[in-house]
């Protein structure tokens, strides 16, 4: 067989510029959709040339322009209110750290950029998401056409990510997701060129992108994992000399033991802000995130592991998820070129440890987004060079009706019902109204002579929810925090009511819940008296029943007796038709 420089490795002068003219093409996926940089074929054209590539960019940002604007047009006319996990993203917007309770910074940053540029309203808090999406498109452009020397596969690969239901989805909310998967596609971008040419300036982007994706979420961190398995890996055989770096001339990876070296230690200059605070608080984030994959009781879970599965064929979309599955068929019983295995392992074994942490215990959909940077130009590429061009068509078609029928959905919340009667916005609808009605028992007491000193909760939805609601309003918010016990969110980290510790709080206070069972606060205080019960409608047959306590005269020693207020047997199940149990930390 003849061998020649690897696409990895390939630099872009006279010497090298004929390598996939020299190297043979092999039959199937591993050969037929690699172009050749002079002539090649394609409806795009693959001429190796400025005014090829320049047609090639001017198509592509035509086209994630198109779709931009159609998000943005969407995102206009979006029904839903925030939902708890992007108003306590707020909060912590608010008071820029370098950390928070169960995340890292990037994301209070980043909202706080969004509202000091656009404003407070849902809109401008989501607007970076669709932004940034696009810009994510753009990088693995680059990435596809480094690593295939192909226009076509990278416009392809560029448009089919940018339509996938997962980000359609993503692009409708403001979440952490976002900036981290374009911090991964910017470091797989800079990881392909450093194998390519090691050197200070790839070696910098790829510390950059890694420490901003380490401070966007955690999950950055399976970069570095399949990096390194990456580079670990024997390269298959037969090996061709600068192939893989494992088998490299000394010279060559000296060079890039310096690079790796160089764009590590930026990484962890970046991060280590976010390390300290953690340091500082008794590392909660990081006791939050170990805690959030629940790690006790059985571990044999074979049900959530389906779950999550069949979840990834709605994230990346049944055809797209289905081809991947074949790919890695093929990959077991032929392996793959080097290119595609490297985007193989950067895809499938963050899906694989993910399907594992289910099988355990639990995995939210979104766990293994980061996989699909790689798995889209993966699955792209092997379908075109099978020339699978109906399926392409189809799951395009299909994600882009996804795309269409979210947004109409959002549009019409509030109004939408589905077959059976669940209406599938009801946990983002109904929390200004139920703010309002807060606002309005505050306004009672003032308006009788005794106004409140502040407003008590004890759950995080229902605390981020009323911070931004009634975020123009002069209304102090605690939250209740169990003696002696650690924080379990943000709100009990930083603006905490602690029984016995803290004689005379803000008196008297309105407690507002989201259920009757309030005796484990109501034992604490001398007097109590319920002042207000509402139902606030969240949507077609769903209401949150809002419970209002007046409380004053806080003890040192918690009273004995039975758990609810008027002193009956506890209550049984809420009265709150939608509302879950106390949430989780953030997914």
């Amino acid at each position: 067989m003849t061998t020649a420089t690897h696409p990895i490795t390939r630099q872009n002068n006279g010497a090298e510029r004929q390598w996939s003219a020299e190297r043979p093409q092999t039959d199937g996926a591993q050969g037929a959709g690699r172009g050749n940089p002079d002539t090649g074929s394609g409806p795009l054209g693959t001429r190796k040339s400025s005014h090829g590539e320049a047609r090639a960019t001017l198509l592509l940002t035509a086209l994630l322009l198109a779709l931009l604007a159609a998000r943005l047009l969407a995102l206009a006319v979006n029904g839903t209110e925030l939902f708890f996990d992007e108003a306590q993203y707020w909060t912590w917007s608010r008071t820029l750290d370098f950390g928070y309770f169960s995340k890292p910074p990037v994301i209070a940053w980043l909202i706080r950029a969004a509202s000091e540029t656009c404003g407070m309203s849902p809109f401008c808090l989501r607007l970076p998401s669709p932004l940034i999406h696009t810009a994510t498109a753009f990088v693995i452009y680059l990435i596809a056409r480094r690593l295939y020397d192909d226009r076509h596969i990278a416009v392809w690969s560029a448009l089919v990510f940018a339509t996938l239901p997962g980000v359609s989805f993503s692009s409708g909310i403001i979440s952490t997701d976002v900036p981290l998967l374009f911090f991964w596609a910017l470091a797989l971008y800079a990881f392909v060129m450093l194998l390519a040419r090691p050197g200070p300036g790839p070696a910098l982007l790829l510390g950059m992108a890694v420490g901003l994706g380490l401070l966007a979420k955690y999950a950055m961190i399976y970069f570095v994992g399949a990096a390194a398995l990456y580079l670990l890996m024997a390269p298959p055989a037969p090996v061709t000399p600068g192939l893989h770096p494992r088998s490299a001339p000394a010279q060559r990876r000296r060079a890039l033991a310096r690079s790796l070296g160089l764009a590590v230690a930026l990484a962890l200059v970046l991060v280590s802000p976010n390390l300290w605070w953690n340091f500082e608080n008794g590392g909660v984030t990081f006791a939050h995130t170990a805690a959030n994959a629940k790690w006790t009781g059985s571990f044999f879970h074979p049900d959530k592991a389906l779950e999550f599965l069949a979840a990834q064929f709605g994230v990346f979309g049944p055809i797209l998820f289905a081809a991947l599955l074949v790919i890695v068929w093929r990959a077991l019983r032929a392996g793959l070129d080097e290119e595609d295995r490297l985007l193989l392992l950067f895809s499938v074994p963050v899906i694989a440890l993910v399907t594992v942490q289910a099988f355990l215990s639990r995995a939210h959909a979104n766990w293994a987004a980061v996989a699909y940077v790689a798995a889209t130009i993966l699955v792209t590429k092997t379908m075109i060079a099978d020339g699978a061009r109906r399926w392409m068509a189809g799951s395009l078609a299909l994600h882009l009706v996804v795309m269409a029928a979210l947004a109409l959905g959002n549009w019409a919340a509030g109004r939408l019902v589905l077959p059976g009667g669940a209406a599938p916005h009801a946990r983002v609808l109904g929390w200004q109204a139920l703010a309002e009605e807060v606002a309005r028992a505050w306004q009672r007491g003032t308006a009788t002579g005794t106004p409140y000193g502040a407003v008590l909760t004890d759950r995080r939805d229902l605390t981020a929810e009323l911070l931004y609601y009634l975020r123009d309003r002069a209304i102090p918010i605690l939250t209740w925090r169990a003696r002696g016990a650690r924080p379990q969110d943000h709100y009990e980290l930083t603006i905490p009511l602690m029984p016995g510790r803290e004689a005379t709080p803000p008196a008297p206070l309105l407690l507002a819940h989201l259920n009757d069972r309030v005796g484990h606060i109501t034992r604490w205080f001398r007097t109590v008296e319920k002042v207000g019960q509402v139902a606030v409608p969240a949507g077609p047959g769903h209401s949150r029943t809002l419970h209002l306590y007046r409380l004053a005269d806080m003890r040192m020693q918690e009273a004995p007796g039975p758990s609810s207020v008027d002193g009956s047997p506890p209550a049984g199940a809420s009265t709150v038709t939608n509302a879950p149990p106390r949430p989780d930390g953030d997914n």
